[in-house]
């Protein structure tokens, strides 16, 4: 049976945010919905291999990215921006002979849902983190002013703990988001910000990229904390095919990594990458190089966003044949799902993180900022299925010699009788049932047929 329900998707305008709500909006189109999305002339290249296929389906509103406002926190004054469209998308809802019944919108865009009410739709959260840490995020914003209240003066080093969140989780003022730390109260961009936060817990329902056997005790937590139980846990938000023109075109030919690839044993190569956003410092890059130097491992490693000069003259040359740097974008999810690849060293975002575990690679986690630290904790003290690189401070710089030994060991064999290799396995094979025949299929399901309600009572 095909829907003819209309929704309107709407993406924060960063790529790791925009990708995983388009993985989810092929997942809604192939079940017959029609959907438009909200995006720029500058992040429309992310969004035409799925509008190829899907050319009746899937409509654009296109929108010049707004003219962001000077403000002292970036991330702040990227989503104050995002309100500018507020009269556009009602002048167009407005004109549209079938309009979208709902707005499924990115949690960063929380004035999304006063513009639901508005235009009396209901508005639906898409959360590109984690279950866990959009938790600790909620409690962060909801009690701001308490937290800096009581915790101004402390040193940064101090811990603080989330009673009210299952296994009370505890972390280093440090490790905690700047945003909220730096709330002004009375500002008129941070109190609107937070307002959107607050607004997410008010929403219609939320989804989110994660699946039951990853994160199962939060879902349950998000669902009291909501009053209700529209939380959908639908990831891990993955193609099915290999990945290699996901999030951009690789600045190394595909094919060429993949036969590089087929060359080395099972579980050898270790793969490293701090994602699109997170740059390592000049200190950090050369223990890096040092390590792999020192170490035997074969490794890909991706030097998107390095400091030039980072990678010393020669060094290419000495590791030719057991190693591919890889200056720009990468296949990552083709990488990762390569039988070659046994690790991965990542800075631990949200989309790294779930690449990572369904791939069922061993997490060799470099935490720098955001909700890392979360996941970090969540993989290696819950989960089991990873170990810590470094995680001292944002600019700490790891032995090298030390770091060399943990590669060595992520690929050695010596791990593969281990529990976390064990676990990571395991938890490979969970995320793969989820999306194939299980939980995250039955939410996804469960959705759309939600949608139809509101399709017949509109």
């Amino acid at each position: 049976m095909r829907h003819s329900i209309h929704l309107l998707v709407y993406p924060f305008p960063s790529s790791g945010h925009i990708i995983p709500l388009l993985d989810l909006t092929d997942l809604l189109l192939r079940r017959g919905l029609t959907v438009t999305v909200v995006i720029s002339p500058t992040n429309l290249p992310l969004l035409d291999p799925l509008h190829s296929s899907h050319p009746s389906s899937l409509h654009k509103l296109l929108f010049d990215d707004p003219e962001i406002t000077p403000f002292p926190d970036p991330l702040i004054a990227k989503v104050i921006s995002t309100q500018k469209l507020f009269d556009p998308i009602v002048k167009w809802f407005r004109s549209h002979p079938s309009p979208p019944v709902a707005i499924v919108s990115d949690f960063f865009l929380g004035w999304t849902s006063e513009l639901a009410s508005h235009l009396g739709i209901q508005r639906i959260v898409f959360s590109p983190s984690g279950v866990l840490s959009s938790s600790i995020l909620q409690t962060l914003w909801q009690d701001v002013e308490e937290i800096n209240a009581d915790n101004g003066d402390k040193d940064q080093k101090f811990s603080f703990s989330f009673p009210e969140i299952p296994n009370t989780p505890e972390f280093p003022l440090w490790q905690l988001l700047p945003v909220s730390q730096n709330f002004k109260k009375g500002e008129p961009h941070y109190e609107s910000f937070r307002k959107g936060m607050l607004a997410n817990m008010r929403s219609w329902g939320i989804i989110y990229n994660t699946f039951e056997e990853l994160e199962g005790v939060y879902i349950d937590h998000m669902k009291k904390q909501m009053g209700h139980d529209r939380v959908w846990a639908v990831g891990p938000l993955l193609p099915d095919d290999h990945g290699t023109g996901r999030g951009g075109s690789s600045v190394v030919p595909p094919n060429d990594l993949l036969m590089w690839l087929d060359n080395k044993p099972d579980d050898s190569v270790v793969y490293i990458c701090f994602g699109s956003q997170t740059t390592l410092s000049e200190k950090q890059m050369g223990a890096l190089i040092g390590a792999l130097e020192l170490s035997n491992v074969n490794f890909i490693l991706c030097a998107k966003g390095s400091k030039s000069g980072s990678i010393p003259s020669g060094f290419e040359d000495r590791v030719s044949g057991r190693g591919l740097i890889v200056k720009g974008w990468a296949p990552q999810l083709a990488i990762l799902r390569h039988r070659a690849v046994g690790s991965f060293v990542s800075h631990c975002g949200w989309n790294s993180t779930l690449e990572g575990v369904a791939a069922g690679v061993m997490m060799l986690t470099w935490p720098q900022g955001a909700d890392q630290y979360v996941d970090a904790k969540l993989l290696i003290d819950e989960l089991g299925v990873g170990k810590r690189v470094c995680e001292d401070a944002p600019d700490s710089v790891p032995d090298s010699v030390e770091l060399a030994r943990l590669l060595d060991e992520s690929v050695s064999g010596s791990y593969m009788g281990e529990q976390r290799v064990v676990k990571v396995k395991k938890l490979s094979q969970a995320a793969s049932k989820a999306v194939k025949d299980g939980t995250s299929m039955r939410d996804v399901d469960t959705f759309v047929q939600l949608l139809s309600q509101l399709e017949t009572a509109n």
